[in-house]
């Protein structure tokens, strides 16, 4: 069943790519705990319609988010953390928005929001469903 809202967000650990470039582990603790996060999910970066929509539009309304009490802005996706980084690097988001890397979609399971895209000509694994929460 997908997380509600008034959930709790389960215990879960993600990589993210540090200052030196390394991989190191941030918990949901150490990443939401007494912050108010905007947190949007993908299936791929670089994919067509999450390169060309998705990000671009939290990147486009970080001020305004910022605005509203946001202290943070994360995505997630099920692809490693130097692909994660290099994506933000590419569209603008490098150190604005923190991508953290769901590895083999541990989380979106968590929270019941991954999907199976084995399919025929799709071919990209188990991966998270598209979302956005607060």
């Amino acid at each position: 069943m997908a997380i509600k809202v008034g959930d709790k967000l389960p215990e879960a650990t993600f990589k993210v790519i540090g200052p030196d470039g390394a991989p190191k582990d941030a918990t949901t603790a150490e990443l939401f705990g007494g912050k108010k996060v905007a947190m949007f999910a993908i299936p791929g970066a670089f994919t067509p319609t999450c390169h060309q929509a998705h990000l671009p539009g939290f990147v486009d309304r970080i001020g305004e988010l910022k605005g509203k009490g946001v202290d943070t802005i994360a995505c997630t996706a099920v692809n490693d953390g130097f692909v994660m980084d290099e994506w933000a690097k590419a569209t603008g988001s490098h150190g604005k928005i923190v991508m953290l890397t769901d590895d083999n979609a541990a989380f979106a399971k968590a929270v019941g929001l991954d999907i199976d895209l084995n399919g025929p000509g799709i071919g990209l694994g188990v991966r998270s469903k598209r979302y956005a929460m607060l």
